[in-house]
């Protein structure tokens, strides 16, 4: 088996809170990552695609393509956006690393035409990433039409 993995760039904004919690427990969970107007980062997307080689090619994936399906896919849809608003795979989601490298799993998972995909990995910071290897994890989304009642919807 060989791992080929691409790596991809964005820059976007997220604010971190739970619209069923009050204030002072959004604070406490979330501190700095709950200021209403967002914050930012600089992310480092990695994909891992796995396969065997094609005999003809010696491609796992080949990686122009690869890299235009992260484009269109994901990037184009984030960068430079506000992951709570101007994302709509992402609305009313907790725009944690976790969550979004779900959502991006799930999108790509069925674009992949060769190889199978085998991680996501996504770096907020040079310090902070998380790692997603395609897991049945079961993500909140939250019904934001009316803050203040905001139900859980199963994504």
């Amino acid at each position: 088996m060989v791992y080929v993995t691409r790596k991809s760039h964005f820059s976007a904004a997220h604010r971190l809170y739970n619209p069923t919690f009050p204030h002072d427990k959004n604070e406490a969970i979330f501190d700095k990552c709950n200021n209403a107007n967002g914050h930012g980062h600089n992310y480092t997307l990695e994909v891992t695609v796995r396969g065997v080689p094609d005999p003809e090619t010696g491609y796992v994936i080949d990686l122009k393509i690869l890299r235009d399906i992260l484009e269109s896919e994901i990037i184009e849809k984030v960068d430079h956006k506000h992951l709570n608003y101007d994302v709509d795979f992402l609305r009313g989601i907790i725009p944690t690393a976790e969550n979004i490298a779900i959502v991006f799993w799930n999108i790509l998972e069925s674009k992949i035409p060769a190889g199978e995909l085998h991680s996501i990995k996504l770096f907020e910071s040079d310090s902070n990433f998380v790692e997603y290897f395609g897991e049945p994890v079961r993500i909140p989304k939250y019904d934001l039409s009316n803050s203040s009642n905001s139900k859980e919807i199963p994504v």
